[in-house]
């Protein structure tokens, strides 16, 4: 069933993960990330382990670049004919471990799309990993890992490290044959307990490296709904068609008003996560309150939530939502990335690479217990060289030679500009 409704309202749930929450001091000695590592990839972590990195910092100085980043990506990758949702933070993670790869016009254009300089969003991204690495009362975890063909690169190991120390990313080399499909496919279904089972269903053979970030989340709501609050409701549908769905029905404390629509959150256990959900005046279609969103504005709303009695319904529902972005983030302003013209010489100096492919796949379950949801994110680099066989068509004004091929002189040399 379509429920483009509620699905607004997930969305809200992940890039809540990005709102301010507190400043806090990092304990360098923990972990970053949860890493599960398949045996069947070779030479793994190639000796680079993270290094300690002392920070202290507030992640609320910067979470409003974050959101700013979330609802821009949301409007371009929303459909309005089928159910939708992403993980901005899983695409952040992912974009910004590329980054660190990246120079020149290509990371300037980068950094301009996430809004963050690459250094600045390392140390975000592995703040915000540190603040949630203690929570008991949800599962929230968030992992990545890099994997890159025998032989193909010659990977420069500040990359790396800066990738390993900052997103505790599990660095994989591997010969990018069925036992790596297999292998990325496991790391993907480990990190999202199951949710997602795999990313990729084969290899290219110009593919020669993949960056992934997996996401996973499961809590059950501080107020759980009993039996006598879920009952047949209706749904309308985007078209107008009635659906009959299994409605939760609770009443809640804290309502949200944004001038176009109104909404609630409901907390999961432990308070620090919410299930946040908006719903456009009547009289407003959803694609058009999609057009109003800002970061600056979903921030204030979020801020600024009234604490009152508040009547609510909940559709129970699952859904999963898959989608390409390259064209999104070419959109956005990272041009240079998916073409000859990309820069990533910090990944490999010899070898010209470029974005052939960021993939993104989502699942969400929501019911009377609470919420389980996973994003995955890969990113497929490729040689600018690589591809079928180049295509010289001369159906424009061309330049000729005749050539000396003893001394590659050109013996004559001339134009065709009209025939």
């Amino acid at each position: 069933m379509k429920k483009l409704t509620a699905i607004l309202g997930v969305f809200l749930i992940l890039s809540s993960f990005l709102f301010p929450l507190s400043g806090c001091s990092i304990d360098a000695g923990k972990a970053p990330a949860r890493i599960v590592v398949p045996a069947e990839a070779a030479d793994l972590m190639l000796g680079i382990k993270p290094n300690r990195v002392d920070v202290t910092i507030d992640i609320s100085e910067n979470s409003l670049a974050a959101i700013d980043f979330t609802v821009k990506l949301f409007q371009k990758s929303v459909s309005s004919k089928e159910n939708s949702m992403i993980s901005p933070l899983s695409v952040l993670c992912a974009l910004a471990m590329v980054a660190n790869g990246a120079d020149g016009n290509t990371r300037t254009q980068m950094e301009s799309t996430l809004g963050f300089s690459v250094e600045d969003l390392n140390l975000y991204i592995y703040a915000y990993m540190q603040s949630i690495a203690s929570e008991s009362d949800v599962i929230f975890n968030i992992a990545n890992s890099i994997w890159f063909k025998d032989d193909a690169l010659a990977v420069e190991r500040e990359f790396l490290q800066l990738n390993a120390d900052y997103y505790g990313a599990a660095i994989n080399k591997a010969p990018f044959d069925d036992s790596t499909l297999k292998a990325i496919n496991d790391w993907v279904n480990d990190n999202t307990n199951g949710m997602i089972k795999e990313i990729l269903d084969g290899i290219p053979d110009d593919v020669v490296m993949y960056l992934v970030n997996a996401i996973v989340f499961d809590a059950e709501w501080q107020e759980k709904y009993n039996e006598d609050q879920v009952r047949l409701g209706t749904f309308t549908s985007i078209t107008g068609a009635k659906r009959d769905v299994q409605m939760m029905y609770s009443t809640e404390g804290i309502y949200l008003y944004d001038g176009h629509a109104t909404g609630f959150m409901k907390y999961y256990e432990g308070g620090r996560y919410a299930f946040a959900a908006l719903l456009p005046n009547k009289g407003m279609s959803l694609d058009n309150y999609i057009k109003t969103l800002s970061g600056q504005g979903l921030y204030n709303t979020i801020s600024n939530a009234r604490y009152t009695t508040v009547y609510t319904s909940l559709p129970k529902f699952e859904s999963e939502y898959d989608i390409e972005m390259c064209d999104i983030l070419r959109s956005m302003g990272m041009r240079d990335a998916f073409g000859p013209g990309a820069n990533f010489s910090k990944i490999d100096p010899s070898t010209g690479l470029c974005i052939s492919s960021v993939k993104h796949k989502t699942f969400i379950s929501v019911d009377e217990r609470g919420t389980q949801a996973a994003a995955v994110t890969i990113i497929d680099m490729r040689t600018t060289s690589s591809g079928g066989p180049p295509a010289v068509y001369l159906d424009r004004p061309f330049v000729y030679m005749i050539i000396d091929c003893e001394t590659n002189l050109p013996i004559f040399i001339g134009t065709v500009v009209d025939l």
